[in-house]
C-alpha cells in the first residue's frame, strides 16, 4: 500500500498495491503538470478530499481530466474524461507518484515514454532506457 498527499495535505490518495511501473512522460501535459504517472484501476485507489479539475483545451477530445488541490495546486491524479469513459470504460486512472516518498517506490521501474512524438495510437517510443527507483544510476 502507498499513501500520498498534496503539498498542503488537504488531498490524500491511498493506493492498495504498488504499481508495476511509473511513466515519466515528456508530453506537454505531463511536463507542465510535473507528474510521473502510475496507471491504476480506480477501484484500487481511495481519494480523500475535494479536488478541482482541468481538461485540456488544446485537444478536441482530451482523454484525461487532471485533478489538483485547489489550495496548494499540486497535481494529484487524473481521471478519464466523459468521452474517454464512453469509449474505453472506466478501468484506468493516473496517480502522480511524484507526491510519494521515493523510499516507498524503491524497486519500481521508472519509464521515459516519448509522449511528444506519440501519435495517440499504438505503443510509446522511449527517450531513454528505464531505471529502477532506489538504485544508484551507476549500478542500475
Amino acid at each position: 500500500m502507498v499513501r500520498i498527499t498534496c503539498l498542503c495535505g488537504r488531498i490524500g490518495l491511498t493506493i492498495e498495491k504498488r504499481p508495476a511501473f511509473i511513466n515519466a512522460c515528456n508530453c506537454t501535459l505531463c511536463s507542465k503538470t510535473g507528474a510521473h504517472w502510475a496507471y491504476l484501476d480506480p477501484r484500487e485507489v481511495r481519494v480523500e478530499g475535494a479536488t478541482q479539475s482541468y481538461c485540456r483545451e488544446d485537444k478536441d477530445d482530451p482523454a484525461a481530466e487532471i485533478q489538483f488541490c485547489g489550495r496548494c495546486g499540486s497535481t494529484t491524479h487524473f481521471t478519464l474524461s466523459a468521452s474517454a469513459v464512453s469509449r474505453f470504460g472506466n478501468g484506468m486512472m493516473g496517480v502522480n507518484m511524484r507526491l510519494a516518498d521515493e523510499r516507498d517506490l524503491a524497486g519500481i521501474e521508472l519509464r521515459y515514454p516519448d509522449g511528444r512524438s506519440w501519435s495517440g495510437t499504438g505503443d510509446f517510443g522511449y527517450v531513454r532506457a528505464p531505471r529502477i527507483i532506489g538504485q544508484d544510476a551507476s549500478s542500475g
